[in-house]
């Protein structure tokens, strides 16, 4: 292996990164430049050390497919640490390499399964009405909050109910997953969140164990491959999983899609309600266009495990990669027009979820969640209106992606 030592250092004309100016609204504008001029790139992190910055569609894609690019080898205990920055525990799906990630994936998509998911649709939507009910009937006292009102306790819902969490039990459940997130708290407070959540799950693995039901944990507990079956400590790992995938991240961007369409689309959030076949092409397009990630990257670094040459340059072995997947869904090379948000596009080759064997698990609940969530709001609220203009919204500080701490909206039913 190459010494990290003799690695050029970070551009001296680059700001640290993560980059200034990131926002729902897209990547930092830098990356602008960086596509055209220098794609992959060394950065120097803001918390100390230094990672290449990969920021192309195509290039994004090659360093997904190829196996020398290393999740598990970020574990190691000479692989670059960069403070601050959420790393997803050892031993989840998302945190190995072949072959143990492709049995994992085998079993999980036994349990997790689009079937499943679509069967869930009908109590998705039911789950949004009711919430939806609540609020208007609080509309009628002024402006309500659609993330403690609807997108949070929505995802939370949901995702409880695939893992069977009791209903008493989610409010507690649902603080730990938000102290589990805030990278910006001490380490050992992000730590004590994930220490409660895993204690909670690995009950909750052993409560299905003794008396399956029917959810998702009970699934992945029948899983088989052969003789084959996951362990307790992977099936703690999976419900970990299951909780980004489908509480975080699909209660972050039902937020990040509301205000993006009453700020700038209002004409489309009217359309969308009385058209409600075209949500599913306008979610690819906010999915490709809003920014989820709070660093303009997944957050997962990769390890080259040899010299490996991406575009012009060389990756030197034991270096991290980051993946800059807001960027490449903003490549004027794949995306006509990148910047412009177009809810008539028909190619959409968005790496939202990402792309090969780590594309996320969970994306066909994040697409139904968001899209039912778009399909009940504009039906029943064509008139909604953010209630304070968009740069006074409050953003959670410190998250790993770019959350509201509160979206206050208001109602109403009427089309006049």
């Amino acid at each position: 292996m190459n010494d990290r030592a003799n690695a050029p250092a970070g551009e001296p004309d680059l700001p640290g990164f993560p980059f200034p100016g990131s926002s729902h609204r897209g990547p930092a504008p830098l990356f602008a430049r960086l596509r055209a001029e220098r794609p992959v790139v060394r950065v120097a992190w803001t918390g100390g050390g230094h990672a290449w910055l990969v920021t192309r569609h195509e290039d994004v894609i090659r360093v997904l497919d190829d196996p020398r690019f290393s999740r598990a080898a970020s574990y190691a205990p000479e692989a670059p640490r960069f403070s601050g920055l959420f790393q997803a525990p050892p031993g989840m799906i998302i945190s190995l390499d072949p072959p143990d990630h492709t049995r994992l994936r085998a079993l999980a998509e036994q349990a997790f399964s689009r079937e499943r998911v679509e069967g869930m649709r009908p109590r998705v939507r039911e789950v949004a009405g009711r919430l939806l009910d609540a609020l208007e009937k609080e509309a009628g006292h002024g402006p309500v909050d659609l993330v403690a009102g609807f997108a949070a306790p929505l995802a939370m819902t949901v995702i409880c109910e695939l893992l069977g969490v009791p209903e008493g039990d989610r409010d507690r459940f649902h603080a730990w997953v938000r102290q589990f997130a805030d990278v910006s708290a001490p380490e050992e407070q992000a730590a004590e969140g994930g220490e409660k959540l895993g204690g909670y799950i690995a009950g909750l693995v052993a409560a299905k164990q003794r008396e399956p039901a029917d959810d998702v944990l009970s699934a992945l507990i029948g899983a088989r491959l052969g003789e084959d079956r996951l362990g307790f400590e992977e099936l703690v790992g999976l419900g970990f999983t299951l909780l980004g995938a489908g509480f975080d991240s699909s209660a972050g961007q039902i937020g990040n899609f509301v205000v993006t369409l009453l700020a700038g689309h209002r004409d489309l959030w009217r359309r969308l309600g009385e058209h409600p076949r075209e949500i599913p092409a306008a979610v690819e397009e906010l999915l490709r266009t809003v920014n989820l990630n709070g660093n303009d990257t997944s957050g997962l670094p990769r390890i080259a495990t040899e010299d490996v040459p991406i575009g012009d340059v060389v990756i030197p072995a034991g270096e991290a990669v980051f993946l800059a997947f807001p960027s490449a869904n903003r490549d004027a090379s794949v995306f006509a027009d990148p910047d412009r948000a177009d809810f008539g596009r028909t190619d959409n080759p968005h790496l939202a979820f990402g792309h090969g064997i780590h594309r996320c698990l969970g994306a066909p609940l994040a697409r139904l969640e968001l899209t039912v969530a778009l399909q009940e709001l504009t039906r029943r609220f064509p008139d909604a209106r953010l209630a304070v203009p968009e740069q006074e919204l409050t953003w959670r500080a410190g998250d790993v992606n770019h959350n509201l701490l509160a979206l206050p909206v208001e109602l109403s039913r009427s089309t006049a």
